[in-house]
């Protein structure tokens, strides 16, 4: 039985966000974060880039046949270069003609591509669109598919929950694009809380559909506050899962209802999201660090979470990188970026090391 992975690209997609970027450490901890709950793969890039986009972007100076021909020679760099695995980046697929999706897949697959990603770059597709497409796909191509969903009509997510159906009916694995709080360009993409939600608690679904590996949804609170501080944007009020009112209850039929049972009035229960400690904000004294925290504060921060430094010359060694990360994030750093930063100081030092191209 195929099966369904997450694949987040938020680090690449979620930072084309008009007005909004990541630090390479913050970069960083959302990929050890992503690690930690089970996510599949995170994307940060992709080395290389179908009738809209090869008239209105090229022109009229490329044809069908050459953005194959430059696919391939792509896929064929990326083999000889000694790539693990393979994707294909079918940009604008929701407005392409099937048949050119289905050449295009093939020739990918000729020349060794491990999966074939369709994307709904305006979010023009809905449910039952996507999953007829996807299906074709899988079934005529043969390999696993991507789906790459935006939410410029508000079915990021139906429409990821309905191409992962069509992948799987067709015989393939599918590999479902995800960014955090569902940021990215424009209105956005497929929220991965909200997509991990839907394919594990929607009506039926997991009985017929499985994932690929564990997913550990503990970890969604966490992380979902990270990306919201990291990027400057609030998580709204109504998200699934993380929102602040995704469980609370005001009306009395409701509030009395889930008091005698929860599963009244909540489908499924915050304590599986990490969520449910009370959050507590320090209102007296408080030290901080950033790029004019001096050793004596800065060791005082690190001993209330339990790191210590054998000497002077460590503490300052590893302050001069606070201080780095603290200038490019521009914003204090959270403890977990601390910790790291201690921890992993070389690792560090390089990831806050920018060197301009020639």
């Amino acid at each position: 039985m195929p099966k369904i992975y997450f694949l987040d690209v938020t680090n690449r997609d979620g930072v084309q966000t008009a007005r909004l970027g990541l630090s390479k450490l913050e970069k960083t901890m959302i990929n050890m974060y992503l690690n930690e709950m089970g996510v599949f793969q995170s994307e940060f890039g992709f080395p290389t880039t179908s009738d809209q986009m090869i008239k209105g972007k090229f022109q009229g100076r490329k044809t069908r046949d050459d953005i194959i021909n430059d696919m391939v020679e792509a896929v064929d760099a990326a083999r000889a270069l000694g790539a693990e695995s393979i994707g294909v980046n079918a940009e604008d697929a929701s407005r392409t003609d099937l048949d050119f999706l289905i050449k295009f897949g093939l020739a990918a697959k000729e020349h060794g591509a491990d999966r074939l990603r369709h994307c709904d770059t305006l979010g023009y597709d809905n449910p039952s669109t996507i999953y007829e497409t996807i299906r074709a796909l899988a079934e005529n191509v043969g390999i696993a598919i991507e789906t790459h969903c935006h939410n410029d009509l508000g079915m990021a997510v139906a429409n990821s929950v309905a191409g992962a159906k069509g992948a799987i009916d067709g015989g393939q694995d599918v590999y479902i694009n995800t960014t955090l709080n569902g940021l990215g360009e424009r209105a956005g993409n497929a929220d991965l809380v909200a997509t991990i939600l839907a394919v594990t608690k929607s009506k039926g679904f997991a009985d017929e559909y499985q994932l690929g590996y564990s997913v550990d949804l503990s970890k969604a609170w966490k992380v979902a506050k990270f990306a919201s501080y990291a990027f400057g944007v609030p998580i709204p009020i109504n998200q699934p899962g993380v929102g602040a009112n995704a469980f609370a209850h005001e009306s009395g039929i409701h509030a009395d209802g889930v008091l005698k049972d929860p599963q009244n009035y909540e489908l499924y229960g915050y304590e599986e999201l990490g969520r449910g400690e009370p959050e507590l904000v320090d209102t007296g004294r408080e030290i901080c660090t950033g790029e004019y925290s001096g050793v004596s504060g800065f060791s005082h921060v690190m001993g209330k979470i339990e790191v210590s430094f054998n000497n002077k010359e460590e503490a300052n060694e590893v302050l001069e990188l606070v201080r780095y990360a603290n200038v490019e994030s521009q914003k204090p750093l959270v403890e977990d970026e601390l910790l790291f930063i201690a921890r992993y100081p070389k690792i560090a030092k390089k990831l806050l090391t920018l060197t301009p191209l020639e």
